[in-house]
Protein backbone atom coordinates (compact mmCIF):
# COMPACT_ATOMS: atom_id res chain seq x y z
CA UNK A 1 0.00 0.00 0.00
CA UNK A 2 1.55 3.70 -0.91
CA UNK A 3 3.06 5.48 2.37
CA UNK A 4 1.57 8.76 1.01
CA UNK A 5 -2.11 7.34 1.25
CA UNK A 6 -1.61 5.73 4.51
CA UNK A 7 -0.40 9.01 5.81
CA UNK A 8 -2.77 11.08 4.07
CA UNK A 9 -5.25 8.43 5.96
CA UNK A 10 -3.96 8.63 9.13
CA UNK A 11 -3.92 12.89 9.06
CA UNK A 12 -7.69 12.82 8.19
CA UNK A 13 -8.34 10.63 10.74
CA UNK A 14 -6.59 12.41 13.28
CA UNK A 15 -8.57 15.51 11.69
CA UNK A 16 -11.31 14.42 12.74
CA UNK A 17 -10.82 13.07 16.37
CA UNK A 18 -9.86 16.63 16.70
CA UNK A 19 -13.46 17.71 16.09
CA UNK A 20 -14.69 14.75 17.95
CA UNK A 21 -15.48 12.27 15.53
CA UNK A 22 -14.74 8.92 16.07
CA UNK A 23 -17.56 7.10 13.20
CA UNK A 24 -15.51 4.79 10.74
CA UNK A 25 -18.90 5.81 8.08
CA UNK A 26 -17.42 9.85 8.81
CA UNK A 27 -14.08 8.53 7.54
CA UNK A 28 -15.58 6.78 4.89
CA UNK A 29 -17.47 9.54 3.60
CA UNK A 30 -14.76 12.18 3.95
CA UNK A 31 -12.13 10.48 2.88
CA UNK A 32 -10.86 11.49 -1.13
CA UNK A 33 -9.32 8.43 -1.53
CA UNK A 34 -10.41 6.35 -4.80
CA UNK A 35 -10.45 2.70 -2.42
CA UNK A 36 -10.76 3.71 0.85
CA UNK A 37 -11.75 0.22 2.48
CA UNK A 38 -8.30 -0.89 1.31
CA UNK A 39 -6.56 1.93 2.92
CA UNK A 40 -8.59 1.28 6.01
CA UNK A 41 -8.01 -2.37 5.98
CA UNK A 42 -3.90 -1.31 5.35
CA UNK A 43 -4.12 0.71 8.22
CA UNK A 44 -5.47 -2.15 10.46
CA UNK A 45 -3.34 -4.81 9.19
CA UNK A 46 -0.07 -2.56 9.87
CA UNK A 47 -1.73 -1.60 13.83
CA UNK A 48 -2.42 1.36 13.03
CA UNK A 49 -5.59 1.50 13.91
CA UNK A 50 -8.58 -0.62 15.78
CA UNK A 51 -12.48 -0.50 14.57
CA UNK A 52 -14.75 -1.74 16.85
CA UNK A 53 -18.40 -1.23 15.35
CA UNK A 54 -18.77 1.91 13.81
CA UNK A 55 -15.78 3.51 15.51
CA UNK A 56 -12.06 3.99 14.50
CA UNK A 57 -9.79 4.96 16.96
CA UNK A 58 -5.69 4.80 16.79
CA UNK A 59 -3.50 2.34 18.08
CA UNK A 60 -0.47 3.93 20.16
CA UNK A 61 1.67 3.36 17.19
CA UNK A 62 -0.88 4.87 14.56
CA UNK A 63 -1.41 8.30 17.04
CA UNK A 64 2.35 8.75 17.20
CA UNK A 65 2.60 8.81 13.29
CA UNK A 66 -0.41 10.85 12.54
CA UNK A 67 0.89 13.58 15.30
CA UNK A 68 4.38 13.29 13.48
CA UNK A 69 2.78 13.82 10.37
CA UNK A 70 -0.35 16.66 11.67
CA UNK A 71 3.33 18.78 14.03
CA UNK A 72 4.97 18.56 10.25
CA UNK A 73 2.49 20.07 8.11
CA UNK A 74 1.48 23.05 10.52
CA UNK A 75 5.18 23.74 10.91
CA UNK A 76 5.93 23.68 7.39
CA UNK A 77 2.52 26.12 6.91
CA UNK A 78 4.21 28.38 9.55
CA UNK A 79 7.82 28.54 8.12
CA UNK A 80 5.52 29.22 4.72
CA UNK A 81 3.09 31.94 5.51
CA UNK A 82 5.29 33.29 8.52
CA UNK A 83 8.87 33.44 7.07
CA UNK A 84 8.09 33.18 2.92
CA UNK A 85 5.13 35.27 3.02
CA UNK A 86 3.45 32.98 0.54
CA UNK A 87 -0.10 32.58 -0.92
CA UNK A 88 -2.47 30.87 0.80
CA UNK A 89 -2.94 28.07 -1.68
CA UNK A 90 0.65 27.54 -2.46
CA UNK A 91 1.37 27.35 1.49
CA UNK A 92 -1.17 24.49 1.61
CA UNK A 93 0.23 22.25 -1.54
CA UNK A 94 3.86 22.78 -0.62
CA UNK A 95 3.13 21.57 3.09
CA UNK A 96 1.44 18.81 2.40
CA UNK A 97 4.39 17.74 0.76
CA UNK A 98 7.01 18.57 3.38
CA UNK A 99 4.74 16.50 6.29
CA UNK A 100 6.08 13.24 4.13
CA UNK A 101 10.00 14.24 3.80
CA UNK A 102 11.00 16.21 7.03
CA UNK A 103 12.55 14.55 9.37
CA UNK A 104 11.77 14.76 13.13
CA UNK A 105 15.73 16.12 13.85
CA UNK A 106 14.93 19.00 10.87
CA UNK A 107 11.38 19.21 12.33
CA UNK A 108 12.53 20.25 15.37
CA UNK A 109 15.07 22.68 14.04
CA UNK A 110 12.49 24.75 12.13
CA UNK A 111 10.02 24.98 15.17
CA UNK A 112 12.66 26.52 17.19
CA UNK A 113 14.00 28.61 14.65
CA UNK A 114 9.98 30.06 14.34
CA UNK A 115 9.66 30.41 18.22
CA UNK A 116 7.81 27.44 19.24
CA UNK A 117 4.73 28.09 17.47
CA UNK A 118 1.66 26.94 19.27
CA UNK A 119 -0.90 27.28 16.45
CA UNK A 120 -0.86 26.68 12.40
CA UNK A 121 -1.97 29.99 10.61
CA UNK A 122 -5.68 28.82 10.58
CA UNK A 123 -5.33 28.25 14.51
CA UNK A 124 -5.62 24.53 14.94
CA UNK A 125 -2.86 23.37 17.60
CA UNK A 126 0.61 22.26 16.50
CA UNK A 127 1.57 19.21 18.69
CA UNK A 128 4.23 19.83 20.71
CA UNK A 129 8.11 18.44 20.45
CA UNK A 130 10.97 17.44 22.67
CA UNK A 131 12.08 20.90 21.47
CA UNK A 132 9.66 22.57 22.95
CA UNK A 133 10.10 20.97 26.17
CA UNK A 134 13.33 21.86 26.42
CA UNK A 135 12.84 25.44 26.59
CA UNK A 136 16.30 25.43 24.52
CA UNK A 137 16.90 28.28 21.47
CA UNK A 138 20.07 27.53 19.66
CA UNK A 139 19.29 29.89 16.81
CA UNK A 140 17.38 33.28 17.58
CA UNK A 141 13.72 32.55 16.42
CA UNK A 142 11.85 34.43 13.68
CA UNK A 143 9.10 34.27 15.53
CA UNK A 144 9.14 35.57 19.33
CA UNK A 145 6.76 36.64 21.83
CA UNK A 146 5.93 40.78 22.19
CA UNK A 147 7.13 40.54 25.90
CA UNK A 148 10.60 39.38 24.71
CA UNK A 149 10.97 41.51 21.50
CA UNK A 150 13.60 44.00 21.35
CA UNK A 151 12.64 47.48 22.65
CA UNK A 152 12.43 49.97 19.98
CA UNK A 153 12.34 47.20 17.23
CA UNK A 154 8.98 47.57 15.10
CA UNK A 155 7.21 44.15 14.21
CA UNK A 156 4.36 42.51 12.48
CA UNK A 157 1.93 40.35 14.96
CA UNK A 158 1.95 37.03 13.71
CA UNK A 159 -1.20 35.22 15.88
CA UNK A 160 -2.20 35.49 19.07
CA UNK A 161 -2.78 33.07 21.49
CA UNK A 162 -4.93 34.51 24.67
CA UNK A 163 -5.87 32.52 27.57
CA UNK A 164 -9.09 34.23 27.33
CA UNK A 165 -11.56 34.40 24.36
CA UNK A 166 -12.75 37.90 25.45
CA UNK A 167 -9.18 39.48 25.32
CA UNK A 168 -8.78 38.98 21.38
CA UNK A 169 -12.00 41.29 21.16
CA UNK A 170 -10.52 43.95 23.57
CA UNK A 171 -7.48 43.47 21.58
CA UNK A 172 -8.98 43.88 18.02
CA UNK A 173 -11.02 47.32 19.08
CA UNK A 174 -7.26 48.92 19.97
CA UNK A 175 -5.67 47.59 16.93
CA UNK A 176 -4.06 45.00 17.75
CA UNK A 177 -4.36 41.68 15.64
CA UNK A 178 -2.75 39.74 13.26
CA UNK A 179 -0.99 41.51 10.27
CA UNK A 180 -0.73 44.77 12.11
CA UNK A 181 2.79 46.43 12.34
CA UNK A 182 3.68 47.30 15.98
CA UNK A 183 6.85 49.14 17.63
CA UNK A 184 8.03 48.15 21.30
CA UNK A 185 8.70 51.58 23.34
CA UNK A 186 8.74 49.57 26.68
CA UNK A 187 8.63 46.43 28.50
CA UNK A 188 8.17 46.94 31.97
CA UNK A 189 6.24 47.92 34.08
CA UNK A 190 3.79 47.85 31.27
CA UNK A 191 4.31 46.55 27.57
CA UNK A 192 4.36 49.76 25.38
CA UNK A 193 3.34 49.98 21.78
CA UNK A 194 3.27 52.06 19.14
CA UNK A 195 0.71 50.99 16.25
CA UNK A 196 0.67 53.90 13.58
CA UNK A 197 0.05 57.24 15.46
CA UNK A 198 -1.14 55.95 18.84
CA UNK A 199 0.78 54.53 21.95
CA UNK A 200 -0.96 51.45 23.58
CA UNK A 201 -0.09 50.14 26.96
CA UNK A 202 -0.93 46.46 28.00
CA UNK A 203 -0.43 43.97 30.86
CA UNK A 204 2.87 42.08 30.46
CA UNK A 205 0.94 38.90 30.47
CA UNK A 206 -0.73 39.60 27.81
CA UNK A 207 2.12 40.73 25.83
CA UNK A 208 3.23 37.10 26.52
CA UNK A 209 0.16 35.92 24.15
CA UNK A 210 1.26 37.72 21.17
CA UNK A 211 3.71 36.81 18.43
CA UNK A 212 5.70 39.25 16.19
CA UNK A 213 8.06 38.79 13.60
CA UNK A 214 10.67 41.78 13.20
CA UNK A 215 9.76 44.02 10.63
CA UNK A 216 12.04 46.04 8.16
Amino acid sequence: MDKERIDEALELLWLLHEEDHHSLNRFRLSSEDNDVDAITLAMRAEGLVVIHEDTIQFTDKGFALARGLIRRLRLAERLFTDVFEMPDDTVITDACKMEHILSEELTDSVCTFLGHPPTCPHGKPIPRGECCKKYKVEVEPVVTRLSEFEVGSKGRIVFIVPKESSRLSKLNSLGITAGSIVRLLQRSPSCVLQIDETTIAIDPEIAKEIYVKKAM
